[in-house]
């Protein structure tokens, strides 16, 4: 018998600073019951799906910041997307911003959960490759200041057992690594959910436009061939507070080839059939882990952050 799931890859369109939690989860309904009326039984929204990407800004007032930050999930402005969702039968992924109480600390993390068909929460993963810098660059046309606003995630990359598969969750800068897919293949993920707020432009370095895309696509096509998994990616996209933000939503299949993409910068829903047995053939060939490793050859991977060339 075979595992089809039907997915629905939710991009949206530029959330502004003016824009409010209730304004943006009615958007967030609307792609839902597009979703439901195309057969949809999981959904993927992007990386902080509630808010405006705030670390562009420079912002000294805590409270300030605070502020585009959630203390639970679902909250009063949430609510009504996993009661809708829990009768509509659909689950999803939600990407925001988490202000966590731990101890006597209190932690700010770049989050996404799974929530299931029945509106449960069943996984959390929080943000581990964090970009940007962590102090104001003024010469910069705008701030990239993640290292300041968030703490590094704590959670590591896990998996779980959902949606008659294996799955796992990534957020952004987290596609760009090799390690994120990896630690999860060696789990046996076949679904990896994941949604960005990619800046159209990179302040940190010169390089051609259609680059951005390029790098966007090619490590999440090279991480799902990799590792024999479907990988579903939602933008936040378009021109948010004067930055734009690249498009690029896509479902790709385990062989690399991307099966649906977005052809706008809005609100948007792609819609594919993932067969998840359709990542046994790869698994089981040539990224047949458990014959074809040599983990004893890997440790500079885990013993070493930084490059460091041999002597001269």
């Amino acid at each position: 018998m075979s595992r089809v799931l039907t997915v629905g890859c939710a991009q949206l369109g530029p959330i502004q600073r003016r824009d409010t939690r209730v304004e943006v989860v009615q958007r967030l309904l609307a792609l839902l019951h597009k979703a439901h009326a195309r057969g949809c039984q999981l959904v993927v929204f992007p990386e902080m799906a509630l808010t405006t990407f705030f670390p562009r800004w420079y912002m000294t007032d805590q409270a300030e910041i605070d502020s585009f930050f959630e203390d639970s999930m679902p909250n009063a402005a949430t609510q009504i997307l996993f009661d809708e969702a829990k009768r509509l039968g659909i689950g999803f992924y939600l990407g925001y911003s988490e202000l966590a109480t731990e101890g006597n600390r209190r932690m700010h993390y770049n989050s996404a959960i799974l929530v299931d068909r029945r509106g449960k929460t069943v996984g959390k993963y929080r943000k581990i490759h964090l970009p940007g810098h962590a102090e104001h660059e003024p010469q910069r046309p705008f701030q990239h200041l993640e290292k300041r606003y968030y703490d590094v995630g704590d959670l590591g990359f896990p998996v779980w057992r959902a949606f008659d598969g294996v799955v796992g969750m990534c957020i952004c800068n987290d596609r760009r690594w090799p390690e994120t897919y990896r630690v999860m293949g060696l789990q046996g993920v076949e679904l990896l959910m994941l949604g960005y707020n990619t800046p159209e432009f990179n302040a940190a370095i010169v390089e051609p436009a259609h680059h951005r895309m390029l790098h966007h696509f090619i490590t999440m096509q090279a991480g799902a061939y990799q590792n024999g998994t479907w990988v579903v990616a939602a933008a936040k996209a378009g021109i948010e507070e004067g930055c734009m933000l690249i498009g690029g939503s896509c479902i790709i299949a385990p062989t690399g080839e991307i099966v649906a993409a977005a052809n706008t910068l809005g609100d948007e829903l792609l819609v594919h059939d993932v067969d998840l047995d359709a990542t046994t053939p790869i698994k089981t060939s040539v990224f047949n882990f458990a014959k074809h490793r040599r983990p004893e050859h890997y440790k500079l991977i885990v013993e070493r952050a930084g490059a460091v060339p041999p002597p001269e």
